[in-house]
């Protein structure tokens, strides 16, 4: 570890603005522009504000908005004065914003205006009260004022932030992460790829996700450089417009994206005429195609990006391909996970192979746990490993061993040593943006539901399905008197049944779809006759089913 680097946020704070003070920080696109001083001294007012509110280092509290630069000058003052940062998606539910707020007792929350209506509607809610991000008002404070009383000092084991990951049905869980673990993990990435105070970014990932937070927020602010903001939803309408303004050097996405925009933009216009899918077909000719192709992405992009980081899923082969070939665009594809502050692993622009997550990190040991033919899960020890789960010392224990953390990950290495990653080792199901889709939570949702005896969610082509089974002895008792009526037309009656089952599987879809994130939709419930296979313990044989 560099002696030099700094140990906390609030060490990287100040170094930051010592030496960065009137460049700038952060803005919205085409909106004011807040340079390292600006910024200071505002941590520093609304650190002030949550002081006269009576918040104590230790305290969490949440921040609950799309991005902004009040997002970030929010997590800073938290942090930087000791007390613990809980990001919220601002896709989750309603149920399960109330499910981690009450969790994580947090004593405040600041919520956008946009998400403001969404937050009243918690139930029994425990946390303390709501500050309006987009309400802010900051006095003309100079960053020497930080010097006067109240400052806290924070160390390096010191809890950072608690982070929930795949929040479905009230089981979420909190990953703890310490000033080390961010720190170190912005050493390892900057020792990688080294952001210069002349680098630009434009941010479209969300802060309350680890992986643009740590690479795409933190990561600038360490090396004094400037972060742009969308004040919309990221659409083609939108985005196309700030790349072309912003012209960024850093740009952070996940491959959906990038496949989407292959998908729907590049290869309809590859393929356009006969004679274009004729040339197509030819591997020379397809390649020379691409290149092209890529020269006029990269234009799009701004035509200065000198890092285009994909991350938080398996990049499609054919897409990856697109990219190679093209060469002008400097793509770079990482893994890693909330759990190691994410980055684990990463294939830079100049020493990218196909398919590969890259190497490990500088000081980060991984290894392949029990192989079988190379592969085996991918097990991580390092500073950049969370201090455990919130709350949670059995689900911690079960993934931190002796140290070594326990990924749930499939992988392998080749014979250079680059991490290949090959899958999931149990059941979670990759959403379309890298999310992880826990089913069992899902599933327990299903099984509260009235009739349901048991579920399973499995993936198909994309989407999630829940298989049921019913409990048709308690269904038909509540149609008993009907039964009871048509006696005589058996077939009226099960045709009756069979219409209130479907009316069931409707309801089903509603009822889960309501406590559960974007990503996390059922697309359709099917019900199956017969119990499900069982193990020994009585636990579902997934594998039967997939």
């Amino acid at each position: 570890m560099n002696n030099n680097f700094p140990s906390t946020l609030q060490n990287m704070l100040y170094q930051s603005v010592e030496q960065f003070g009137t460049r700038d920080a952060i803005a919205f696109v085409d909106g004011e522009k807040i340079n390292y001083n600006d910024f200071y001294s505002r941590v520093y007012d609304l650190q002030n504000l949550l002081i006269s509110k009576d918040i104590h280092p230790g305290d969490r509290i949440a921040i609950l908005s799309h991005n902004s630069p009040n997002w970030g000058i929010a997590y800073f003052a938290i942090a930087t004065m000791g007390a613990i940062v809980v990001p919220l998606m601002p896709d989750f539910s309603t149920y399960e914003l109330g499910t981690i707020l009450n969790h994580a007792e947090c004593k405040a929350v600041f919520v956008s205006k946009r998400l403001e209506e969404k937050l009243a509607k918690i139930e029994n809610k425990l946390f303390g009260y709501a500050i309006i991000l987009d309400d802010l008002l900051f006095s003309n404070v100079t960053p020497s004022a930080f010097a006067a009383a109240n400052a806290h000092f924070c160390q390096p084991e010191d809890l950072l932030a608690i982070i929930y990951t795949s929040g479905t049905s009230g089981k979420s869980k909190g990953v703890m992460l310490t000033h080390k673990n961010l720190m170190r993990q912005l050493e390892m990435a900057h020792d990688i790829q080294p952001v210069q105070q002349e680098d630009v970014f434009l941010s479209i990932l969300p802060l309350s996700h680890t992986y643009e937070n740590s690479l795409g927020f933190l990561l600038p602010i360490l090396a004094g450089a400037a972060i742009n903001y969308l004040d919309k939803l990221p659409t083609p309408s939108v985005l196309l417009p700030a790349l072309q303004t912003v012209r960024p050097t850093y740009l952070l996405t996940v491959p959906l994206i990038i496949e989407k925009i292959f998908r729907s933009t590049v290869l309809p216009q590859l393929r356009k005429t006969t004679l274009k899918r004729t040339l197509y077909a030819i591997p020379f000719m397809r390649k020379l195609m691409h290149r092209k192709a890529v020269s006029i992405l990269y234009e799009k992009f701004g035509g200065r990006l000198v890092f285009f980081g994909i991350g938080g899923a398996k990049l499609n082969d054919r897409v990856e391909q697109f990219l190679k070939d093209g060469r002008k665009i400097p793509y770079a594809i990482g893994y890693g996970l909330t759990e190691t502050a994410p980055l684990v692993s990463a294939a830079m622009a100049h020493s990218k192979h196909f398919q590969s997550a890259g190497f490990p990190l500088k000081g980060v040991q991984v290894r392949i746990n029990k192989p079988k033919n190379g592969e085996g899960e991918i097990w991580v020890k390092g500073d950049i490993v969370m201090k455990g789960y919130y709350k949670d010392p059995a689900a911690t224990a079960e993934v931190l061993v002796d140290n070594w953390f326990r990924t749930g990950d499939l992988g392998k290495f080749d014979s250079r040593g680059r991490l290949h990653i090959k899958g999931r080792l149990k059941s979670v199901i990759l959403g379309p943006n890298g999310e992880n889709i826990y089913p069992e939570e899902i599933e327990t949702l299903l099984n509260s539901y009235g009739g349901v005896a048991e579920s399973l969610v499995v993936e198909r082509k994309g989407r999630l399905v829940a298989m049921v089974h019913i409990n048709r002895e308690e269904l038909e008792k509540q149609y008993a008197a009907i039964k009871e009526e048509w006696a005589q037309k058996k077939q009226e009656f099960k045709q009756y049944m069979e219409e209130k089952l479907e009316e069931m599987c409707e309801e089903l879809i509603h009822y889960v779809n309501e406590r559960v994130r974007s990503f996390s939709q059922l697309y359709m419930v099917e019900v199956i006759s017969v119990e499900f296979e069982k193990t020994a313990t009585q636990k579902i044989k997934r594998y039967l089913y997939k």
